[in-house]
């Protein structure tokens, strides 16, 4: 892992322990994806910014909505990851955050097979890998989720449709886009959803449109 890698981690304000399941995420992601193809994405430093930093600046907004006074004593915070891929955002996230329990949901086996992969090498027992379609963990997960995460998964409106099953009451779609998403948002149904936030993102060294729409469900 690069030099350049170590000290992006550290700016980041990592812990070490931090730091280093970072690196080995990373590093299998790319030892994996030579073989079976988990991301467009085949070089350190590129996969070092849009993929861990991209997951890691939508943390303090998910706090933000999820870890609120009222959630004292309460049950561990309940997350879905959609269409989870080579594990983002979802395990990054588990692993800067593991008192809330992450759920990745992905249908492609040889994907799912990674995810447990890394799962089982960074010791991430708050985290859980569904090799299966969102429609069909709707079916035994109804109701079950405080919230859902999806990076580059489908379009909003069908993201939602997907999400709708799976969200306790009034729960939180985090949506993350890489592009300008007006058109996407006018598709959504305000009877169903409402728009709470829509977070222009910045990542260091990187000219790029990141957003993060925060959607709360109506039930």
């Amino acid at each position: 892992m690069s030099l350049e890698v170590d000290e992006g981690l550290k700016a980041a304000g990592l812990f070490p322990q931090e730091a280093a399941a970072m690196q080995y995420f990373l590093a299998e992601l790319l030892r994996w994806n030579r073989v079976h193809n988990l991301t467009a994405i085949d070089e350190t430093e590129a996969a070092f910014h849009l993929h861990l930093i991209d997951s890691i600046v939508v943390l303090p907004i998910l706090r933000r909505y999820l870890q609120t006074p009222l959630r004292v004593n309460e049950a561990p915070i309940q997350i879905a990851d959609l269409g989870s891929g080579g594990g983002l955002p979802g395990i990054p996230l588990a692993i800067l955050q593991p008192a809330w329990v992450f759920s990745l949901i992905e249908a492609s086996k040889k994907k799912a097979a990674f995810l447990q992969h890394v799962r089982g090498g960074l010791g991430l027992s708050h985290l859980q890998v569904m090799s299966s379609r969102v429609e069909n963990v709707a079916q035994t997960h109804r109701a079950f989720f405080d919230a859902i995460t999806a990076r580059a998964f489908t379009r909003l409106n069908r993201l939602l449709d997907l999400s709708a099953p799976l969200l306790k009451s009034s729960g939180f779609v985090f949506a993350m886009k890489s592009q300008q998403s007006e058109e996407e948002i006018s598709e959504v149904s305000s009877k169903d959803w409402t728009l709470l936030e829509e977070c222009q993102l910045s990542l260091p060294g990187q000219a790029l449109d990141r957003r993060l729409l925060v959607f709360q469900y109506q039930q």
